[in-house]
């Protein structure tokens, strides 16, 4: 008997009706439905862009056929049936067999289509039908509203600054120093540090302190972090930080799944991260990076999907977009197999909600 193949499958980040991020929805797209008619109006193409008030497409009818679908409970790694406990979490509810009986069986709920609307503008997410608990869409890439953008630009400068900081090697007294100029940025960078554990056994209470707790390599890692931290006025910051924490988390374990060394691996994080700096940003990401001494290796896989960098974040926008027909092929082109590519997605979602989490982010 041949063993069954697994299928990938995807985590979207659902928002609630007030755009925070509050639940996380299982796709698994590449798994084949036994009956083919349960999908009815879920096989639908989404909406335009920018559109609102129509159930959205919860679910893709995939071709891994029966095989993947038997297989499918082999798809539940650990941190995937550990996700409930610390997230409001769904499949469709147009998912049937094995698949859907292990989601159930850990704690995830089915949901139902006309509660789920999708959204990819900001305009969109003012228009969410009552009937819809949730969002899903692209609406916290949108370009953000003007007053909300200049009231954010000169923290989000600052960061940008502390980064270029802490890549050159600077002294502690200089990255102390801008710390000192934006009390909502000291105030995140703290609260993470102090939220986040470091099992120093007391609490985080100077920037001299998290700077020598975290090293300089966590330091860098949380500062870019800190890009994406709530500002007043603007609606999108914590979807942002959510995405892109899943991005840089997952980029990261599949570099190592991938044989990457461990510079690669740290920038396989920062490319994730980097990534949606021209959304929250406003601008061309080409831009926004100008002021920041990267490697070639990360500046070719933002700007232009090369290498083994871009190939990775290709991976993830496409996962990000249901096209499991080219996540296979990516999975294929970097020797890495269905397994590898899941366990990575679960992991990278637990570790966004911790993250989240400790930003002050909610996960009803």
């Amino acid at each position: 008997m041949i063993a069954p193949t697994l299928a990938p499958v995807f985590l979207h980040l659902l928002a609630d009706r007030k755009g925070q991020p509050a639940a996380l929805l299982f796709d698994g797209g590449g798994f084949a439905p036994r009956d083919p008619a349960s999908v009815g109006a879920a096989s639908l193409p989404p909406p335009a862009s920018g559109t609102a008030g129509q159930p959205d497409d919860a679910t893709t009818p995939g071709t891994a056929g029966e095989a993947a679908q038997d297989a499918a409970p082999l798809a539940l790694s650990g941190v995937l049936i550990g996700l409930p406990a610390a997230s409001s979490c769904f499949y469709p509810e147009t998912l049937a067999g094995p698949l859907a009986e292990a989601l159930a069986g850990a704690g995830w709920q089915p949901l139902p289509a006309g509660e789920l609307c999708r959204a990819d503008s900001m305009a969109a997410l003012d228009d969410v039908p009552p009937g819809a608990r949730w969002v899903r869409g692209d609406w916290a890439l949108d370009t953000p509203a003007k007053g909300a953008a200049g009231q954010a630009a000169a923290s989000r400068g600052l960061a940008l600054q502390l980064v270029q900081l802490v890549a050159n090697d600077a002294d502690t007294h200089e990255i102390e120093a801008l710390l000192r100029r934006d009390p909502t940025l000291s105030y995140h960078l703290l609260k993470l540090v102090n939220s986040l554990g470091m099992g120093t056994g007391r609490r985080v209470t100077s920037f001299s302190q998290a700077i020598l707790i975290l090293g300089r390599q966590q330091l860098r890692r949380w500062l870019n972090l800190m890009l994406f931290a709530a500002r007043d006025g603007d609606l999108r910051t914590a979807m942002l930080l959510a995405r892109v924490s899943v991005r840089a988390m997952a980029m990261e374990l599949l570099a190592r799944r991938a044989g990457l060394d461990k510079h690669q691996q740290e920038q396989a994080f920062m490319t994730g991260m980097f990534s949606l700096l021209g959304a929250l940003f406003g601008m061309p990401l080409a831009e926004v990076m100008q002021p920041l001494a990267i490697g070639e290796s990360v500046k070719q896989a933002l700007l232009a999907k090369a290498g083994e960098l871009g190939t990775l974040l290709r991976l993830l926008e496409q996962a990000e977009h249901g096209d499991f027909g080219a996540v296979a092929a990516s999975l294929q082109q970097l020797q890495l197999d269905a397994a590898d590519f899941n366990a990575a997605v679960a992991e990278a979602n637990q570790w966004m909600l911790s993250v989240t989490s400790g930003a002050g982010q909610s996960h009803a």
